[in-house]
């Protein structure tokens, strides 16, 4: 989405018009937005910016701010490890690092394949279950390292299947 189509420039238009009644309608354009592009870039901020009057800052903070938008694609497959405290406090810093070591690629980031993304998680709500990590909502329970080499041969093997 890098440069915007006709196509995506007439489909956010139209989200965007969806909410044009709406007192504050950000979070909601946003939302749908990135429902349906899986992420929101810099242009596509612009362009909310002239279709709403809302600063291009505000729209780039809001973004950024919460961690469920994303400026740039995720992978195919996201995964989450939870690091709040009672995560981190039982290994959850370790198996990021594994997952960071066996994808070669840093929280945040997604593979080169577009197949995974990697991100660290402040606290996803499963402080039973310690520690915890997503994958595309599905939540995998007292992940230890060892578990991590598992996990990514599980997901590649299903490749780009979906």
């Amino acid at each position: 989405m890098a440069h915007l189509s006709e196509s995506a420039v007439k489909q956010i238009g139209e989200i965007i018009s969806r909410y044009e009644n709406e007192k504050t309608p950000l979070m909601m354009i946003l939302s749908d937005i990135q429902r349906e592009y899986g992420y929101i870039p810099l242009d596509v901020q612009e362009f909310i910016s002239d279709k709403t009057g809302i600063p291009v800052a505000e729209i780039y903070g809001v973004v950024t701010f919460y961690s469920f938008f994303s400026l740039t694609p995720k992978g195919k497959y996201v995964i989450g490890v939870c690091l709040g405290t009672a995560c981190y406090v039982k290994g959850s810093q370790q198996v990021i690092d594994k997952f960071a070591e066996l994808l070669h690629i840093q929280p945040g980031q997604t593979t080169e394949d577009g197949l995974f993304t990697l991100d660290a998680l402040r606290c996803i709500g499963a402080c039973g279950i310690a520690p915890a990590l997503t994958i595309n909502g599905k939540v995998y329970p007292k992940v230890s390292v060892a578990d991590v080499q598992k996990i990514v041969e599980e997901y590649k093997s299903l490749g780009g299947a979906n």
